[in-house]
């Protein structure tokens, strides 16, 4: 089965043999909590956001954490990427600082603020070799020091249970944190009359003991236990703008001296509420919700110099933009292409192209400013790879939030898509064009020509560094010695179930990709009546062969 990113690391070694629970992560612990978390959260975003009634009921707080999260790992990966040519992994503490400043930067939202400084309190003490009970307890110091009035069943409330439990457990420091974090979050609609009033536990403490049972899943292999969501059956949203309160939120980076972001906290406290600065050495990250969004930023101004600045009403309508205000198109399609000659192909057939460079998947946040640079009322988001399914969906459920109609087909390969955008029509209805381009994609097989870079086991046997490997719907179906032969004994797989159209995709890492395309058209030609085939380069970036058959 093809790797997907930030694939878990199994645990080995001392862990296992003395049944111990490590009191530290490592390199390689910090990169799968990473995976494990971010995993765990996209599986739970839709349920978290659903129960978010605090501070603000916008109903975005498990995207966010979601986003932050994607931001740490991506992080993470970049540390082991820059090692890939050494014998040697990162050091566990470049691997936990990256961790945290990534956090930092990709910050979303009042939870993911609180989450970046978590995470920073966390690095502290891990990257000075301390044990992980220190690190929970640290986190939740620096977070409460973050919030500017912090408040009771939140978010700040189950961190500080889970540090005060793995302080008396030091030894069992993750799994008591988790069960004191589990219970804290329980207790929640007890402590904060919203929270009862609508049913539901702490959005953001919800997260966070999403994050905190990755860890535990970690350092020891267990599942966490799945936490009380809600009280009712059915949560009791409220209009985030109801409440008379502050109707913007204000997000952004700032490069400033500690010394004046003192005053800047002080200043945006009197604009307005639920203030978070977190941060320090010159890099913060600042969350506010005011009435008046341009003074807030321009506190950041006095300060220092502020840089990725969103500005969001809570009323669900379009997120802030300073460019000249043209009219929006009816409707767009945003595909996610993995080959520079794709984007022209995409862009001819007059869709938005996101490039997916290899081993650089797109992040959330790249597919949301392509949505909102296609300025459409609708959107149909084509991903076109199964491990970008959670991404998107944080990225489809971010435009929404800023007024945006997205439909998220699912597609998991380029041909797929490909077939998607051919059905297209945007003079029909909404609704009408998204099924038949579901249907389209959904009809469509899809495989892969890849190169083994190592010895390993597939379904299709044991296969040797160097071996090109079909993958069909993304397990190994075929091991051989040559693309030529291997992509003929694919597609005869493919269209031995039926097929009318066949689709190649040749990346330039082919070598002679012309004569590739001729052997396999002849081969199919010869062995499969009334096929049709076309053929379309990838160019550079692209991947080495791309099959589909409809």
């Amino acid at each position: 089965m093809r790797p997907r990113p930030w694939q878990p690391t199994a645990l080995t070694g001392p862990y296992e043999e003395d049944h111990q629970v490590p009191q530290t992560l490592d390199a390689a612990a910090v990169r799968d909590w990473c995976s494990r978390a971010l995993e765990a959260l996209g599986r739970e975003r839709e349920e978290i956001d659903a129960i978010n009634v605090y501070p603000v009921a916008d109903g975005d707080t498990g995207t966010n954490l979601y986003l932050t999260v994607e931001s740490a790992a991506q992080a993470v990966e970049a540390v082991f990427a820059a090692h890939e040519t050494g014998a040697i992994e990162p050091a566990p503490a470049d691997a936990v600082r990256a961790m945290a400043h990534g956090a930092l930067i990709g910050a979303r939202g009042n939870s993911g603020t609180i989450l970046a400084q978590l995470l920073r309190g966390m690095a502290e003490r891990v990257s000075a070799g301390e044990g992980l009970a220190e690190a929970l307890a640290r986190a939740a110091e620096l977070a409460r020091e973050a919030v500017a009035h912090p408040v009771e069943g939140t978010i700040l409330t189950v961190a500080s249970a889970a540090a005060e439990a793995a302080l008396r457990e030091p030894e069992e420091a993750v799994r008591a944190g988790y069960e004191g974090a589990r219970a804290a979050l329980e207790a929640t609609p007890g402590q904060l009359g919203v929270l009862g009033r609508a049913g539901v536990v702490d959005a953001g403490g919800r997260g966070l003991l999403t994050v905190l049972g990755a860890l535990l899943a970690t350092v020891t292999g267990e599942a966490p236990s799945a936490p009380v969501t809600s009280r009712t059956a059915a949560p009791v949203l409220i209009d985030p703008c109801a409440s008379g309160g502050p109707v913007f939120e204000v997000i952004y980076l700032l490069e400033a001296p500690d010394t004046a972001v003192v005053k800047l906290r002080e200043r945006l406290d009197a604009l307005g509420d639920s203030l978070v600065v977190v941060g320090g050495d010159g890099l913060w990250n600042v969350h506010v919700h005011v009435d008046d969004a341009g003074a807030a930023v321009e506190a950041g101004v006095e300060a220092g110099r502020p840089y990725r600045i969103r500005i969001t009403h809570f009323a669900s309508s379009p997120a802030y933009d300073a460019a000249p205000v043209r009219e929006r198109t009816q409707r767009a399609v945003v595909v996610v292409v993995p080959g520079e000659g794709l984007v022209e192909l995409c862009a001819g057939a007059g869709a938005a192209t996101v490039l997916a460079r290899p081993g650089e998947p797109p992040a959330s946040g790249e597919l949301v400013d392509a949505i909102r640079r296609a300025h459409a009322r609708e959107v149909v988001l084509l991903p076109n790879a199964a491990e970008l399914r959670h991404t998107a969906g944080a990225a489809a459920e971010q435009a929404r939030a800023e007024g945006v109609r997205v439909a998220l087909i699912p597609t998991r390969a380029a041909v797929q898509g490909l077939a998607a955008l051919a059905v297209h029509e945007p003079d029909r209805g909404f609704d009408e064009d998204v099924v038949a381009m579901t249907a389209a994609a959904g009809a469509t097989r899809y495989a892969e020509l890849i190169v083994a870079e190592r010895q390993a086991w597939t379904s299709a046997g044991v296969c040797q560094a160097g071996d090109v490997l079909g993958l069909v719907d993304g397990d190994v179906a075929v091991i051989g010695a040559d693309v030529a032969r291997t992509a003929a004994a694919v597609l005869d797989r493919m269209l031995a179930a039926g097929g009318e159209l066949v689709t190649l995709i040749t990346g330039a890492a082919v070598p002679d990709g012309e004569e590739l395309r001729e052997h396999l058209d002849r081969h199919v030609r010869a062995t499969h009546l009334a096929v049709d085939i076309l053929h379309y380069p990838a160019g550079p970036g692209g991947p080495l062969l791309l099959l589909g058959v409809e």
